[in-house]
């Protein structure tokens, strides 16, 4: 019966009955719950056999000869067979398009970061080399795989033409693909659909922003519509900063994805002795659902995702929507004392603060001139330090640094720094003026890391940089590589900031960097392990925020998650709701504020000291807990529920949300999943309206069935339009 059941619901399948020789040898690389099994043949290629329910090495002979009707290879080439969707394909020095690889040396090792399968092979007449990875990571349920390939030729090159990450097959069924699209401003937006024969892509070629249009992150269904806590969900996520591409291929019989770098326009060349590496492909299986997956790549997150994803990040207030450009030392020094008298702990003084000759009044001048605006702030940013160590909070800055203005001095000095085209006017973004920076130009990189360095440098009490990208490549040209080399800007740009970011954290480890890209353009994992957080979306609208986090929260976690409190009507839809909800919206990932708080009424301010306090007690469950999705938004209903807890289900925080709002509209019930059902739980109101009068539902005791079988009902709390409650539920 076991047998039968991992046969039923295992999600990666693989092998050639013809194949099956003495020579076969299977790997399994297994976490807690997961189990990935490799078979390999000396001499010839690898096939996946199982990425689904943990199973037993024992188990393993089982499946030859019952599953020997699928095929898997982890590395389709192209040449010998150039039919179907390959993985790699190369042009050799002599002008050959064919691969023929067989498997030299298989290794099995362990680094920081968990247990690796290496399997190596090498091309059977030409001086190619590939080596391909997995990964289990410890103490989490997500694997891994990318490969590194080599030309190992005396002279002549190797040209790179496809050079994917992964090629992962799975089974086919029911299946649904569950993926995140957008926009500047409506970031994340989740769809769901079963997925028909043919292909569907996932893909970025913006160059620099790679999660406006989508995100690399996706599900796929093994059978049926995914639940968020009982189906069986693959999850997968490539971790590159730049343009990507995922195919999900599908026919009666199969279904595999392969995933990495868009490989259009983009052509790499490899000298001799040259090795490229592609970019991990994460993965997780769950047995229980899209949250499943979630929770896992959360946990994953966490510890190898982002950095010092284990310190609880502090409450803040960022300057933008408070004051936009109209930056000053003594309106600095006010917001500061504000946010201090609140509760909060970190002020970031946004742009506008920075230029000499070229003040920084508009976004039309400035970029690349990252020296303090006297006229605006005479006492430097020293003057600033200073005046948040006498109001008690701590110091971040924002910098653009990938980034230039064509009126600014860096241009007149060096317009050959910028990406550009001879020959073809200068196309030019944000505010008419705005171009995007070489940094595929080692002397670039060295101008990009001096911006980071001289500021902290100079400046050390600064605790928090808000590093930003308001552009994409718009002249696909470089002055610094050859013209045989044009083709690689788009990885070439990106090897050269992770080389940057890599000497940022060598020299400033502790230092938090929130990554923002004209809000959440760059929501990935492919930068996020050199920054803390990400802003997840330049809309701090509540209402829509529901569902911007709601999609962020399928593959990054809370606590990556910049979400602020502004203010009412709301500065991107004019929007006008209750401080309240704006609160217990924001409290669901990594609180702050963007407002001026001198324009906040005094009920305002109360609320916002209550709520801030409240937020420190439920910070640890928030930012370092597992998260379960309860209610859906996109479920069309009048409510959205989610919840955390901590790791032992002792400690939890429920979030629930009006979403619309009927005279006399029935409200769910919210069942709790994340609870566990032999405890009782005291339940508290922690933002009530009026601190004197807390919800109904304040001060009860409850056990953990009746919360996950019949539910609370949330209707007293959540009886008009705009109106949310926060729940903290602590075991007794």
């Amino acid at each position: 019966m076991k047998k039968l059941f991992l046969m039923s619901t295992m999600c990666l399948l693989g092998t050639l009955g013809n194949v099956l020789r003495a020579q076969n040898r299977t790997h399994v690389l297994s976490s807690d719950r997961t189990s990935l099994v490799v078979t390999t043949n000396d001499g010839g290629t690898a096939y996946y056999q199982y990425f689904g329910p943990k199973i037993k090495e024992s188990d393993i002979r089982g499946f030859f000869g019952v599953q020997s009707n699928y095929t898997g290879n982890t590395l389709p080439l192209f040449g010998m067979y150039s039919s179907g969707e390959k993985a790699l394909a190369v042009e050799t020095p002599d002008g050959h398009m064919s691969l023929d690889l067989g498997m030299q040396n298989l290794e099995r090792t362990d680094d920081e970061k968990g247990e690796l399968l290496i399997l190596t092979f090498k091309d059977r007449v030409y001086p190619v080399t590939v080596k391909q990875y997995f990964r289990r990571y410890k103490d989490t349920e997500v694997f891994s795989t990318w490969t590194e390939i080599t030309n190992q030729a005396k002279k002549g090159n190797v040209k790179l033409l496809t050079f994917a990450s992964a090629c992962v097959p799975l089974t086919r069924g029911d299946n649904y693909l569950t993926q995140f699209h957008g926009g500047w401003g409506c970031e994340g937006r989740m769809s769901e659909e079963r997925i028909p024969n043919g292909q569907s892509v996932i893909a970025d070629k913006a160059g620099l922003r790679n999660a406006f249009g989508a995100n690399a992150g996706f599900m796929i269904s093994v059978n049926g519509k995914p639940s968020e806590n009982s189906s069986e969900v693959f999850g997968g996520n490539l971790l590159w900063s730049g343009n990507y591409k995922t195919k999900i291929i599908a026919d009666n019989n199969s279904l595999s994805v392969i995933s990495g770098i868009n490989e259009e326009t983009s052509t790499l060349t490899l000298k001799a002795g040259e090795t490229f590496r592609t970019p991990e492909f994460a993965m997780a299986f769950s047995q229980e659902g899209k949250g499943g997956v979630s929770r896992a790549f959360h946990r994953w997150g966490r510890k190898y995702g982002l950095a010092h994803g284990d310190k609880p990040r502090d409450i803040l207030l960022n300057s933008w929507e408070g004051v936009y450009f109209n930056v000053n030392q003594e309106v600095m020094d006010q917001m500061m004392a504000d946010i201090a008298s609140l509760g909060g702990e970190l002020f970031v003084m946004d742009d506008g603060w920075f230029g000499d000759k070229y003040p920084r009044d508009n976004d039309h001048t400035s970029l690349g001139d990252w020296m303090v605006c006297k006229k605006k702030l005479p006492l430097g940013i020293e003057g600033l330090t200073e005046a948040a160590r006498k109001h008690g909070i701590k110091f971040g800055i924002w910098i653009e640094p990938e980034m230039v203005n064509t009126k600014s001095e860096l241009y007149e000095k060096h317009p050959e720094w910028v990406l550009s085209q001879p020959n073809r006017p200068l196309i030019q973004g944000r505010g008419g003026t705005q171009a995007v920076l070489d940094l595929c130009n080692p002397k670039v990189q060295d101008y990009v890391f001096s911006i980071t360095d001289n500021l902290l440098t100079e400046n050390p009490d600064i605790a928090y940089i808000k590093w930003d990208c308001n552009a994409d490549i718009m002249n696909y040209g470089s002055t610094y590589l050859p013209a045989n080399e044009q083709s690689e800007i788009y990885i070439r740009y990106h090897q050269g900031l992770h080389k940057v970011l890599d000497r940022i954290r060598r020299k400033y480890p502790d230092v938090v960097i929130q990554l923002c890209a004209s809000g959440g353009g760059r929501m990935g994992y492919g930068l996020l392990p050199w920054f803390d957080e990400f802003w997840t979306s330049d809309n701090t609208d509540a209402y829509q925020r529901i569902f911007i986090q709601w999609g962020a929260s399928h593959f990054y976690p809370a606590i990556a998650q910049a979400s602020h409190v502004s203010a009412s009507p709301n500065h991107q839809t004019g929007r006008e709701v209750p401080i309240k909800f704006r609160f217990d919206v924001a409290m669901s990932g990594r609180l702050g504020m963007e407002i001026q708080p001198k324009n906040m009424s005094a009920e305002e301010k109360e609320f916002s000291g209550r709520a801030i306090a409240a937020y420190k007690k439920i910070r640890d469950v928030v930012q370092l807990g597992d998260q379960y999705r309860l209610i859906s938004p996109y479920d069309n209903g009048s409510v959205a529920a989610l919840m955390y807890a901590d790791e032992n289900k002792g400690h939890a925080v429920v979030f629930a949300y009006r979403m619309d709002y009927l005279h006399n509209q029935s409200v769910p019930k919210v069942r709790l999943d994340g609870i566990d059902v032999d405890k009782n739980y005291r339940i508290k109101d922690l933002t009530p309206r009026n601190a004197d009068r807390p919800c109904n539902l304040d001060g009860k005791v409850v056990s953990g069935r009746i919360l996950k079988y019949a539910g609370l009902n949330v209707s007293h709390a959540l009886g008009r339009p705009w109106t949310s409650v926060a729940l903290e539920l602590t075991a007794e």
